[in-house]
């Protein structure tokens, strides 16, 4: 696991970005990894500069995204899909039939997951799996548990994942209850992982992850075990360690 430190998080930002660049220019047919949440966002930023200044080209590009809500619909504002599509999509000259992300609004969970596993497989695989981190060591929306989860999966959210999106409903009460999320075993078949975190109060979980025991019950500390894994955090959320 190589660590990089940035001062804030406008330089965690440049510098993940700047990871996600040279991948694709390497590779410009790469199969992007893409997490939403807040912490992505600033990268996500850097990465339309980059394209409004030349210096990336989404047109190859293919994306497979984490996660999205169940019982969401595209249109909904609070959709994963809509983030995207606000957030990167609509900015850049990337085919949307080249985009891929979980249908919150399929009713049957078993076949949505194994729907989505076998888009990832058609696509070869992700190239650079993009990854948030959430205050009880999620990724994704793989939450504690006893197991790792192995392959796509519907989970039911815990009140504290609920609790820390509800700023983005109108109560806790619209926040859905369930999502389609990539496995464990998903995000770690990823040729390589990159872990963006912020802030202070990601520190104490950061630490976890780093240099904790790999444990089920802090999802994110199984990338210990990546063969490719990079973390790039600032100051504030590497404080723990």
């Amino acid at each position: 696991m190589r660590i990089y430190r940035a001062k804030d998080y406008d330089e965690m930002s440049r510098k993940a970005a700047n990871i996600i660049a040279a991948q694709m220019t390497l590779k410009p047919d790469s199969v992007l990894g893409l997490a939403t949440g807040s912490t992505p966002i600033g990268t996500y930023r850097e990465l339309i500069a980059k394209y409004s200044q030349g210096d990336i080209d989404f047109s190859r590009i293919k994306t497979a995204n984490l996660d999205e809500y169940r019982g969401l619909p595209r249109e909904n504002d609070q959709s994963y899909y809509y983030f995207m599509y606000e957030n990167l999509f609509r900015h850049v000259n990337i085919d949307m039939a080249n985009t891929n992300i979980p249908n919150g609004m399929e009713p049957d969970s078993d076949a949505e997951c194994a729907r989505y596993e076998k888009v990832i497989e058609s696509l070869g695989g992700v190239d650079l799996q993009l990854l948030g981190l959430g205050h009880n060591g999620h990724i994704g929306f793989n939450e504690p548990a006893d197991h790792f989860a192995r392959m796509t999966n519907c989970v039911n959210l815990q009140a504290s994942t609920i609790e820390a999106n509800k700023r983005f409903f109108e109560s806790a009460d619209q926040v859905p209850k369930q999502a389609y999320t990539m496995g464990i075993g998903t995000i770690m078949r990823a040729k390589s992982v990159l872990l963006i975190v912020s802030g202070a109060d990601k520190a104490e979980t950061l630490a976890k992850v780093i240099a904790g025991p790999v444990t089920p019950q802090v999802p994110a500390s199984i990338l210990q075990f990546h063969p490719n894994a990079v973390v790039v955090a600032d100051e504030a959320a590497l404080s723990g360690l």
